[in-house]
């Protein structure tokens, strides 16, 4: 199923619409890596090879999908100076920032009841 472009009705926003823009803003940047490229951002700007090196265990292709998905949505910047070899830098947008502050608030809430998710999650299994 395809989205709809932006014509700035509400139906685009609405979530609960399967063919709604938002809902495919929402699924792509809801991911873990997407949330971990912007919380290692924060209010740096970092090569791709540090960008790597901060979110242990994504691999070469989905720091790349990500940040490209990143870049379109224009949460992300990416600067590429002409030098051999190209350096390529990745930087926070407003937009970036702003989600950025989602994102904190979804790493804090995951300190705080890490405990409790942890003690479900053994009484469940259990």
């Amino acid at each position: 199923m395809a989205t709809k472009q932006y014509t700035g009705s509400p139906e685009d926003a609405d979530l609960r619409r399967a063919d709604s823009l938002a809902r495919a803003i929402f699924s792509d940047v809801a991911n873990k890596w997407a949330f971990l490229i912007i919380e290692a951002l924060g209010e740096r700007t970092l090569r791709f090879s540090e960008l790597r090196n901060e979110v242990e265990g994504v691999s070469h292709k989905m720091l790349t999908q990500n940040l490209r998905m990143l870049e379109r949505y224009g949460l992300v910047e990416r600067e590429v100076h002409p030098t051999v070899p190209p350096r390529v830098e990745y930087t926070l947008t407003e937009p970036g920032q702003a989600l950025r502050a989602t994102v904190d608030g979804m790493c804090g809430w995951t300190h705080q009841y890490l405990g409790h998710i942890e003690a479900a999650r053994r009484r469940f299994d259990a």
